[in-house]
């Protein structure tokens, strides 16, 4: 459906209504789109795949990380950085157990409840393992990450 409007027609054609939508010339389109993620049954089409430039990221660096999760969050740079530190542990374990390791995002709202008082193997767990894994035995060897580190 988007093909057109994605390639040199720069057109959107509205079947149901017969109308024929032109994109104007300061027209972008931008997808978000990360492969092989939670099913390949959700992958793009080659076709589609072919109509837009790639950028691939990463996770930013333990520096920066550490920087994000402190502002974000409102905890000491200590802190922040065990964080980071178990992060960087889990995400070691993407493809040997965990289909993918903690996002920063996560590393956030775990940062957030020990801002509050929470504790961090506590925070950790709530917000970090248990959204990586339903795993019972992984679930353990995530949280003995989290507790080499606080």
């Amino acid at each position: 459906m988007i093909h057109p409007l994605a390639d040199d027609r720069r057109v959107l054609p509205m079947e149901k209504i017969g109308e024929l939508l032109e994109a104007d010339d300061k027209f972008f389109l931008v997808i978000s789109y990360n492969p092989g993620y939670q099913s390949v049954l959700k992958d793009l089409k080659q076709s589609t795949r072919q109509r837009f430039v790639a950028l691939e990221f990463g996770y930013p660096s333990e520096s920066l990380e550490t920087k994000i999760v402190a502002r974000e969050s409102g905890i000491d740079t200590t802190t922040a950085a065990r964080l980071v530190k178990f992060a960087y542990m889990t995400r070691n374990l993407k493809g040997n157990g965990l289909d993918e390791g903690a996002s920063t995002r996560l590393l956030v709202h775990a940062a957030k409840l020990i801002a509050s008082g929470v504790s961090p193997q506590s925070a950790c767990l709530s917000s970090i393992s248990q959204a990586l894994t339903d795993d019972p035995e992984m679930l353990v060897a995530v949280n003995e990450l989290s507790a080499s580190v606080f």
